[in-house]
């Protein structure tokens, strides 16, 4: 194979490892565990490859910020979501799976807002 080929196959093998290498797994989440956090939108984050809700949570010291990881948009909208479902400053209750490594983050189970109502359809 001349060296020019070999090159474009290394090219080739490079970018279509790279997207498969960038997407992590679910481990870093305790999926055995559910936190219910009660809190108000910071920011609601509708971007490729996740979503995040980005939440102020009153805690022991204060407010604190929880990260939480969503699906894609695709998967969000055909789950009933809109880019504007949620909008700072909106109160509501998630269910998240905690990091595994106790940070202020989770993965997205459910939410609600305060006076009940399901966001998304009910799984």
């Amino acid at each position: 194979m001349a060296t020019g080929s070999k090159a474009a196959a290394w090219l080739a093998a490079l970018l279509t490892a790279a997207p498969i290498a960038a997407h992590h797994s679910g481990a870093m989440f305790d999926s055995d565990k559910s936190v219910t956090l009660t809190g108000t939108v910071r920011e609601f984050q509708w971007t490729n490859p996740h979503c995040w809700i980005q939440l102020s949570v009153a805690g022991a010291g204060g407010v604190e910020e929880w990260s939480v990881e969503m699906g894609a948009p695709l998967q969000l909208y055909q789950g009933g979501w809109k880019p504007k479902t949620l909008q700072e400053g909106d109160k509501l209750e998630v269910v998240i799976h905690p990091m595994r490594d106790g940070t202020k983050g989770g993965l997205f189970v459910a939410a609600k807002s305060l006076d009940g109502k399901t966001l998304g359809r009910a799984p």
